[in-house]
């Protein structure tokens, strides 16, 4: 027995397995949190910089002359504004088209549900094209009244209004609700609700007590999502309301580009990265709590 241990002393023996996983989880997770720190951290604290330089240095002189500005006010809240408006139209506009694609067949609603599909893919400024098309002044349907009625002044003129962008934003932002709400009503069993439908329930109330609960969660995604896209959307306010509509992304590219106030716009994207960080948090406290909730 001496021998034995003579032959393998305590130091030699190799730690198990185990307690070499912690070293290889953090060598293999170093790389991307690297680079996660390069691509996303470095711009914001790049901005974060150029927003304390001044004439006479580094200060919190364009802070304070920027925030107290009344064009920041108005487009802070104009910002607002149009996304919850936005983000509101899109998950009734989105719900709706969603149960009617999940729950009422139809010829063709493949091909709806394809199109629908294919929105996601085109950028953004192609709404504002058709909606110049179709509702500008010189548009198909001003064209279509003034024919009929004989009118000689433009019916519609809203695109260049918070209404008009608005609009814009629920026509091309509506699909990022329904994509979800079509995956969370897949789950749902077909024999839940014929069971509800058996005990007499109407259609309402089986999509109130039994759709509805089980898109929520998915409706706060999409919602979430269109929320955050909307906040920071620039192509549909740069060719819908330039004339209008002043919003932090639409001040920022005029203060950074068309005046080179570079600080003031650092400050304004400042705080537009602050606001999206601040709703983003916002909606992970809200999701986990209703996820937990609806695991109990």
């Amino acid at each position: 027995m001496s021998t034995v241990l003579l032959e393998h002393p305590v130091d030699s023996v190799e730690p198990p397995a185990p307690a070499r996983r912690p070293r290889r989880a953090v060598l293999w997770t170093l790389p991307p949190v690297l680079l996660v720190l390069l691509v996303a951290g470095y711009p914001i604290l790049r901005v974060l910089t150029e927003s304390t330089v001044t004439s006479n240095g580094r200060g919190t002189e364009v802070w304070s002359s920027v925030l107290g500005s009344e064009s920041f006010r108005n487009a802070l809240w104009r910002t607002v504004s149009i996304a919850f408006a936005s983000t509101a139209g899109c998950l009734v506009l989105g719900a709706f088209l969603a149960i009617v694609l999940a729950f009422v067949p139809f010829p063709g609603s493949a091909v709806v549900g394809r199109l629908i599909d294919t929105v996601l893919t085109l950028p953004s400024f192609l709404v504002t094209l058709a909606f110049t098309f179709l509702y500008g002044t010189a548009g198909a349907v001003n064209a279509l009244i003034a024919e009929l009625t004989g009118r000689d002044t433009p019916l519609l003129n809203f695109l260049n209004t918070p209404l008009g962008v608005i609009a814009a934003e629920i026509t091309f932002f509506t699909p990022f609700v329904v994509r979800p709400l079509l995956a969370a009503f897949a789950r749902l069993p077909r024999e839940q609700l014929d069971v509800a439908a058996s005990l007499g329930a109407s259609p309402w109330r089986v999509l109130r007590q039994v759709v509805l609960p089980e898109a929520w969660p998915a409706m706060a995604a999409g919602g979430s999502l269109v929320l955050l896209l909307t906040l920071n959307e620039f192509g549909i306010v740069l060719f819908t309301g330039a004339k209008g509509v002043l919003t932090l992304p639409a001040l920022i590219y005029t203060r950074g580009i068309v005046t080179f106030d570079l600080p003031g716009a650092a400050v304004l994207a400042s705080v537009q990265v602050a606001l999206s960080l601040t709703l983003y948090a916002a909606y992970r406290f809200v999701f986990a709590r209703v996820t937990a909730r609806k695991g109990q």
